[in-house]
């Protein structure tokens, strides 16, 4: 039975931009025009399929509370749940007949549900990567002794250091954790080769996959396989489907083990006043009630992205990447940051600062005065950034990044620009001409600082969020708070 909503049509990847909702959406400019938006923030969300919003309205007639019900629409929509399942072990490669897929919040939610679930013992070792995002940093630091792996000179991962530390902690480690894909420099990692080495030292190997997800093919490989992906976990935020649910794939026997870390709703079988069974997996790890249209949404985004081919993909934004990095190179005052001429194992993420101007100033201009869609400052990963940046510790005290300090007015940080599916040439012309513009200060606005946040706006300018969006009106008849105090 396919989803509500997918009719298995094949979408040809000249055709997956006019998939794509709201890409030609009027946004305001500065000068009093509109030009229609330039997003080229996909590595922080993505937009989502006209497909999938149509899969919705489909399913939403036939929505209700899944498992457990005996009505019609209860056993069709606990149909469409667990069958969403099948679809992301799918696309993944998993073997569901000794793995499962658990639905979470997101990628942050799974990577804590698996620390928590994991049951260190006092001495366990993780080894990670100083190039990671802080979702899959913390989580490790709160249950086990985290090691983190340098980078080369050009900030991809010190792969002969990731090596010998797995050698080092042979004995003690219980799991690597690495990025499929850097959400800063856009490098990949040989997740396998890695997972090869994890098993040698006895230890199990988890990839953060919600960067690498959206742009290359993933296949976790049987459990027996010495390069198999033990953890896998994802963001369908990132993945175009913003519905609100994430993926944590892993062995079956790791999650019928252990209590649950979340517990109400749905994670028992058997309750008294004395004593629980727990729920079978994957029900025991997904407590509540679950984000039935969010994994709808997610298992169409999928068919989409199978219709048109993940290599389609790679290759169309490998091409993107190529031209952008070629035009890019050119442009005086610029400078860029991670791996810029062999670009084969990088996804398409671009980090850059424009010499002698802060990058608040230039994700501003570049809104402001474009119409684009960029992101500036640590992407929420702030030591490899620094690491970037080559700050000294010094460097970093005067630019206040240490605890405690409130004023952002002068931290450090990139511009970071970032393609999805459907990027075109036309998206990174518009973007290259307005660098060019902000190279040569050929900005015509006048921008404030906030200095608690770092941000700047440019003075006088009538966000309009009312005309654009009618709700914005009832949302904010509460709170006289503008864009410029809010931010």
């Amino acid at each position: 039975m396919p989803l509500p909503g997918h009719d298995g049509r094949r979408i040809a990847m000249e055709n997956l931009r006019e998939e794509i909702l709201g890409v030609n959406t009027p946004v305001p400019l500065l000068d009093g025009s509109e030009k229609a938006y330039v997003f080229l923030d996909n590595a922080a969300s993505t937009p989502t399929f006209r497909s999938v919003l149509n899969c919705i309205a489909e399913f939403l007639p036939w929505y209700s509370g899944v498992h457990r019900g005996t009505g019609y629409k209860s056993l069709l929509a606990t149909e469409v749940f667990d069958r969403a399942h099948d679809v992301v072990a799918r696309f993944l490669g998993a073997d569901l007949s000794d793995n499962l897929v658990i639905f979470t919040k997101n990628t942050t939610e799974g990577i804590n549900k698996l620390s928590n679930r994991f049951d260190f013992q006092a001495g366990d070792v993780v080894v990670t990567t100083g190039m990671e995002h802080h979702s899959n940093d913390l989580p490790w630091r709160k249950n086990a002794k985290v090691v983190h792996v340098g980078l080369t000179t050009e900030g991809r991962l010190d792969l002969d250091a990731l090596r010998a530390a797995i050698k080092q902690f042979a004995g003690q480690l219980r799991l690597v954790a690495v990025s499929g894909a850097s959400n800063i420099t856009g490098t990949c990692q040989p997740i396998h080769d890695i997972a090869e080495w994890a098993h040698e030292a006895a230890a199990a190997i988890f990839v953060d996959a919600a960067q690498l997800a959206p742009h290359r093919p993933i296949r976790m490989l049987p459990n027996d396989d010495k390069r198999h992906i033990d953890f896998l976990a994802l963001s369908a935020h990132k993945i175009y489907a913003p519905f609100g649910t994430g993926v944590l794939v892993g062995p079956l026997e790791f999650f019928e083990a252990g209590e649950p870390d979340m517990v109400g709703g749905g994670v028992v079988d058997v309750v008294t006043f004395e004593d629980v069974v727990w729920n079978r997996a994957p029900h025991r790890d997904e407590a509540g009630s679950p984000n039935v249209v969010g994994a709808v949404a997610l298992a169409e985004a999928i068919s989409i992205l199978q219709s048109v081919g993940m290599d389609a993909i790679m290759a169309h934004e490998q091409s993107l990447l190529g031209y952008a990095y070629r035009r890019l190179k050119a442009i005086r005052g610029v400078t860029l940051y991670g791996p810029t001429d062999d670009l084969s194992e990088k996804v398409g993420v671009i980090p850059f600062a424009v010499d002698g101007m802060h990058h608040a100033m230039v994700a501003a201009i570049l809104a402001a005065e474009g119409g684009i869609g960029v992101r500036n400052g640590f992407f929420c990963a702030q030591p490899y950034v620094k690491k970037l940046l080559n700050l000294t510790a010094e460097e970093e005290r005067e630019a206040g990044c240490g605890v405690g300090h409130s004023d952002k007015s002068k931290s450090p940080g990139l511009v970071r620009a970032s393609l999805g599916c459907y990027s075109s040439e036309a998206d990174v012309d518009r973007f290259l001409e307005m660098i060019e513009r902000v190279t040569r200060r050929e900005y015509k606005g006048d921008y404030v600082q906030n200095p608690v946040t770092g941000s700047f706006v440019p003075k006088g300018f009538d966000f309009a969020f009312g005309k654009y969006y009618p709700m914005f009106e009832s949302l904010t008849s509460t709170s006289e708070r503008t864009y410029s105090e809010a931010s």
